[in-house]
């Protein structure tokens, strides 16, 4: 078997992806960080606009990881990224027990923000609450 595999599903389906491993936030982020030589987790927070002090927690194993706001996974991979380092998206939401989003597809979006501004009130309402219901759902299994 490969270090190195593909994985369909990731927002970069046919590049190759680091192989998954049991990796909880605090040794994802210990590991990607001593592939960034020069990098620190103070350089992590201020790049990817989190707080230290939260960082530090994650990475201390004092606070916990199952409610990160996705976008804040999303945007450690994009510096990390940016620093040469290799990692996904997949690698985050796993690393704290989260179902992978899907990517993100502008065309969806686009065509879901159009059903939505075409409901009355009351139908966009139940749609919300059904969508963090789902969300919520997505979250358990």
């Amino acid at each position: 078997m490969t270090n190195h595999q593909s994985r369909p599903g990731d927002p970069d389906t046919g590049q190759e992806q680091p192989s998954p491993r049991d990796e909880d936030l605090a040794a994802l982020l210990e590991r990607l960080l001593a592939q960034a030589p020069d990098r620190t987790q103070k350089d992590l927070a201020a790049e990817a606009g989190i707080s230290y002090p939260t960082l530090n927690a994650w990475v201390n194993r004092t606070r916990g990881t199952s409610r990160i706001d996705p976008e804040k996974l999303r945007a450690m991979v994009e510096v990390f990224r940016r620093w040469g380092v290799r990692t996904t998206p997949r690698e985050f939401f796993e690393a704290v027990g989260r179902p992978v989003p899907g990517p993100n597809g502008d065309e969806r979006e686009a065509r879901l923000l159009k059903l939505y501004r075409q409901l009355p009130e009351a139908r966009q309402r139940a749609l919300l609450k059904d969508a963090e219901a789902m969300l919520q759902v997505s979250r358990i299994v």
